[in-house]
């Protein structure tokens, strides 16, 4: 969904008093890893709300000059399937700040490598009386492993 169509789905959502979850990534080749975070990161809300980078935003973060290893409309695609997943939305900024700002989400979720304050976006949700949660990752499971092991294969 575009930014610009935000307003009145969100609208719906808290109207019906829906708490609303967020979290962002790259998601560029999903795993296991991701499949129960996103599931764990649904649990603690009605609606969960993906921000997604764009693939010049990953180019961005220095994952390497192949990265992402599927574009934007794939990754997306593949995220929209899952049934816990209830919008993804992109952005372009290197932070989500900005979407976060525009989603007000009840409920930040990142992985167990952040600090609370650490995680962008985490005074937004906390003023308004929200949560900030992180979600603890299953060990052997990431994107680098995975690109790792099929050069060595």
């Amino acid at each position: 969904m575009a930014r610009d169509e935000l307003s009145a789905l969100l609208n719906r959502w808290r109207f019906k008093e829906q708490k609303i979850v967020f979290t962002n990534g790259c998601f560029d080749i999903i795993h296991r890893g991701h499949i129960e975070y996103l599931a764990n990161a649904s649990d603690l809300g009605h609606k969960l709300v993906i921000g997604l980078n764009t693939d010049a935003s990953v180019q961005r973060q220095g994952k390497g000059k192949n990265r992402p290893l599927q574009d934007e409309l794939s990754r997306a695609t593949i995220l929209a399937a899952l049934h816990f997943v209830d919008l993804v939305v992109f952005f372009d900024e290197d932070t989500p700040l900005k979407l976060i700002e525009s989603i007000q989400p009840d409920v930040l979720v990142k992985g167990a490598d952040y600090a609370i304050e650490d995680i962008v976006g985490h005074e937004i949700v906390l003023q308004k009386g929200g949560e900030v949660k992180t979600i603890s990752f299953i060990e052997g499971y990431s994107t680098s492993t995975i690109i790792e092991k099929a050069k060595t294969d």
